[in-house]
């Protein structure tokens, strides 16, 4: 299988019910285009994008921040134990050639930033209003997947 692109989803890691809703459509979409999607591995927006990822059959890969595979939500189609704590965040959004933020925290603002820093497009759907040259923001998953269309189409 050749890979269309790999995309980042990130979010909380306790969604709320609609970005957890988002995330499982953003998930589908991306398998159903041919995107292999990276997450963090945990619960919330993380676990919600692989279940929408192994629904429409595609591939997610965890990338953990402890050393236990079997930490990873067990939708993700890989688990990838780093060992790197937080400092992954910065691992999962260079193996990514774009970002997609669905709601906010902490965590997924440390992410953001580090894409937006080393040139990574982010595509935020439901985050925080960050300063402009930031993510280009998304009203639905269906905006937020036709900005990652054209972000992967440019890009190749």
């Amino acid at each position: 299988m050749t890979a269309r692109g790999y995309a980042a989803v990130v979010g909380p890691g306790t969604a709320t019910p609609e970005q957890a809703a988002w995330a499982r459509e953003v998930g589908r979409g991306l398998a159903e285009r041919g995107v292999v999607v990276l997450t963090g591995g945990h619960g919330g927006v993380m676990a919600a994008t692989a279940t929408g990822v192994a629904e429409a059959g595609g591939v997610s890969i965890a990338i953990l921040p402890g050393l236990d595979r079997a930490a990873a939500d067990p939708a993700h189609t890989y688990a990838l134990p780093t060992g790197l704590g937080e400092l992954r965040n910065g691992l999962l959004v260079r193996c990514a050639d774009v970002v997609v933020a669905v709601g906010c925290s902490w965590g997924t603002l440390s992410e953001v930033a580090l894409a937006v820093r080393t040139a990574v497009p982010v595509v935020a759907l439901g985050c925080w209003d960050l300063p402009a040259g930031g993510p280009r923001p998304a009203d639905s998953p269906a905006d937020a997947l036709a900005q990652v269309d054209r972000l992967l189409t440019d890009a190749g």
